[in-house]
C-alpha cells in the first residue's frame, strides 16, 4: 500500500503512547495503525493494559505522553468517531428498552431506536423494561445503543464475558453480521481467543503493557469453527500467549 493510499485508509494511528497511574506503567510505547473497515481484537492476559488502552481510544483516559489521531485528526478528549460498549450493558432500569437505546437522539429519536431494535432481533421488546431481559438480550440492548448513532468506530470492552457459551456464540454472529453490513471500524477487547479469532481480522497481543504480536487473521468471512483453519489459528496465538511459542510463526509478525 503507498503511504498516500494508507493515510487515506487510516481511521486510528496511535504513536509513542504511555499510560502511567502514578509510579505504575500500564501502556508503554504503543504503535498502532488500524485502517477503515478493519476488525481488531486486543488480547492478553488480565492487568496487560487492553482495556485501558481501549478506554484511551474512547478519550475516557488521558494518555501519559504519546499521540491518538482518528480520522488524522488528535484525540483531544471524547473521541467524536467513537461509541463503546462495556461487559455489562449498563442499561438505566427505568427507561424501557427503546428508550435506552434512544438516550442522547433528538429528531426522529423513536424509529431510529425501533429501526436499530431490528437489527437486533429485539424489535418485539422495545416496550419491555430491562429487568424482565435477558443477558443476552439486555447485550443487544446494549449494542443497538451503540449502533444508532452510526458511529465510524466500534469500541467493544469484553462486551461478551458474562454470558454464557451457546449465547456468546450467538452475539458472535450477531456483531460479525452487522459489522460486515455496515463496515464499521471495531476494536474489540477480549481475554477469550477463540472469541478474538472468530470476529477479527487482526489478534494484537500485549504484554506487560506492550504490543508484542500483531497477527493477521487469514480465514474467510462469515467465520466457521468448523474451518480447517480455525483451530490451529487459535492455538498458536494461545501458545504465544501462554509462552510456548516464542518464535514468529507464518503469518504473525512479532515486534519483541
Amino acid at each position: 500500500m503507498s503511504v498516500n493510499k494508507e493515510r487515506e485508509t487510516t481511521i486510528i494511528e496511535i504513536s509513542n503512547l504511555q499510560k502511567s497511574f502514578g509510579n505504575h506503567k500500564v501502556l508503554r510505547n504503543i504503535n498502532l495503525k488500524v485502517h477503515k473497515g478493519e476488525f481488531i481484537a486486543i488480547v492478553g492476559k488480565s492487568g496487560c493494559g487492553k482495556s485501558t488502552l481501549l478506554r484511551l481510544l474512547a478519550g475516557l483516559e488521558t494518555a501519559s505522553s504519546g499521540e491518538i489521531y482518528t480520522n488524522g485528526e488528535r484525540l483531544e478528549g471524547r473521541n467524536p468517531l467513537a461509541k463503546i460498549m462495556f461487559q455489562d450493558g449498563r442499561l438505566l432500569p427505568w427507561k424501557k428498552v427503546f428508550q435506552n437505546v434512544g438516550l442522547g437522539l433528538k429528531e426522529d429519536w423513536k424509529e431510529r431506536a425501533k429501526k436499530v431494535l431490528e437489527q437486533v432481533g429485539l424489535a418485539e421488546r422495545a416496550n419491555d423494561w430491562p429487568s424482565v431481559l435477558s443477558g443476552g438480550q439486555r447485550q443487544r440492548v446494549a449494542l443497538a445503543r451503540a449502533l444508532v448513532h452510526e458511529p465510524d468506530i466500534l469500541l467493544l470492552d469484553e462486551p461478551l464475558g458474562a454470558l454464557d457459551a451457546l449465547t456468546r456464540i450467538e452475539m458472535h454472529q450477531l456483531i460479525e453480521d452487522l459489522w460486515i453490513d455496515k463496515r464499521f471500524t471495531a476494536v474489540l477487547v477480549t481475554h477469550d481467543v477463540e472469541e478474538a479469532v472468530a470476529l477479527a481480522n487482526r489478534v494484537i497481543l500485549i504484554e506487560d503493557g506492550e504490543i508484542v504480536m500483531d497477527h493477521s487473521i487469514k480465514l474467510p468471512f462469515p467465520r466457521q469453527r468448523d474451518h480447517p483453519l480455525f483451530s490451529p489459528t487459535v492455538n498458536q496465538i494461545l501458545n504465544r500467549i501462554l509462552g510456548k511459542d516464542k518464535i514468529s510463526n507464518s503469518g504473525i509478525r512479532l515486534t519483541k
